[in-house]
C-alpha cells in the first residue's frame, strides 16, 4: 500500500511538472498568453495541493484501520479504491485541460506570428528608401519607385507606348516625386519616339521650368530643337540651340548644337 501511495504521489507531481514545464515553453511576450500560462500553472498548483491533502487523509485513514484491525476491512479498502479512482479521474482531466491550454496558447502564437509577418510586410510596401537618379538623391516609397522602374525598362525595350503611359502615371500620382524632373525627360523621349512631337515639346519644357539646373535640361533643349526641326520650324529650332550653347556650353549637348547650327547656315 505505501507503494502505491508513492506511486500515485510521484505520479501527480509528474503530471504538473509536465503541465507547468509545458505552458513555460509556449512563454512569450504577448499579454493574453502570458495571463493564460499563469492561470494554468496556478490551477495545476491547486490541484497538487489539494491531491497533497487528499494523500494524507488517505495515509491517516488507512493508518486508522490499521490500527483498528489487522486485516483491513472490505468496505474501507473499497472506499479507499473508490477515492484513489477519484483522484486518477482528476489527474486526467487536468492534464487534458493542460494539453488543450497548451494547445490554444501554440495557435495563438502561430496566429500572431502571421498576423506580425502580414503587418511588416504591409509596412516595408509603405516604407520609403534612398535612390540616386540623374546625380539627384531623394526618398520615394516603393510604389512609386516601382511605377518609375517599369516605365524605364518599358522604354529600353522600346514599348514607347506603355513607357508614356508610365511615366505619365508617375507624374499624375506623384507630384512632388524626385523622380518628376527625370519623368518628364523620358516622357518626352517616349513620345518623341512615337512622333508625338508637341507632346514630347511640352514635356522637354516642363522638365525646364521644374529643375531648370536638372543635368538632363541640356538633352532636352536639343530634343525640343529636334522636335521643332521635325515640325519644319527651322528658325525655332535654330533658337532653341542657341540658347543651349550660352547656358551650357560645356556639355556635350552643346557640342552637338553647335555642330547642328554650322550645318544649318
Amino acid at each position: 500500500m505505501f507503494a502505491m501511495r508513492w506511486w500515485l504521489s510521484a505520479g501527480l507531481l509528474g503530471v504538473a511538472a509536465l503541465a507547468a514545464g509545458t505552458a513555460h515553453a509556449q512563454l512569450f511576450g504577448d499579454d493574453e498568453a502570458r495571463k493564460a500560462i499563469l492561470e494554468l500553472r496556478e490551477r495545476v498548483e491547486a490541484n497538487r495541493r489539494q491531491t497533497d491533502a487528499q494523500l494524507q487523509r488517505l495515509s491517516a485513514d488507512f493508518s486508522r484501520v490499521n490500527e483498528e484491525t489487522a486485516t483491513p476491512t472490505r468496505r474501507a479498502l473499497l472506499d479507499l479504491g473508490n477515492r484513489i479512482e477519484a483522484l486518477k479521474q482528476d489527474m486526467a482531466r487536468l492534464t487534458g485541460q493542460s494539453e488543450q491550454l497548451a494547445r490554444d496558447v501554440s495557435d495563438m502564437q502561430r496566429q500572431q506570428k502571421d498576423v506580425l509577418t502580414a503587418f511588416d510586410e504591409r509596412l516595408r510596401k509603405l516604407e520609403p528608401t534612398k535612390v540616386t537618379v540623374d546625380g539627384q538623391e531623394f526618398q520615394v516609397v516603393p510604389d512609386e519607385r516601382q511605377i518609375y522602374e517599369q516605365a524605364m525598362d518599358a522604354f529600353r525595350k522600346s514599348q514607347f507606348e506603355a513607357a508614356a503611359n508610365g511615366f505619365s502615371q508617375l507624374l499624375r500620382g506623384h507630384a512632388q516625386s524626385g523622380y518628376v524632373p527625370s519623368a518628364w525627360f523620358w516622357l518626352g523621349n517616349a513620345q518623341y519616339a512615337l512622333g508625338k512631337y508637341k507632346e514630347a515639346m511640352d514635356a522637354y519644357r516642363k522638365l525646364m521650368t521644374v529643375a531648370p539646373d536638372h543635368m538632363r535640361v541640356p538633352e532636352a533643349r536639343l530634343a525640343l530643337a529636334n522636335c521643332q526641326l521635325e515640325l519644319k520650324d527651322a528658325k525655332g529650332a535654330r533658337k532653341t540651340l542657341e540658347d543651349l550653347v550660352k547656358a551650357s556650353p560645356q556639355t556635350e549637348a552643346a557640342a552637338t548644337a553647335k555642330d547642328r547650327l554650322n550645318r544649318m547656315r
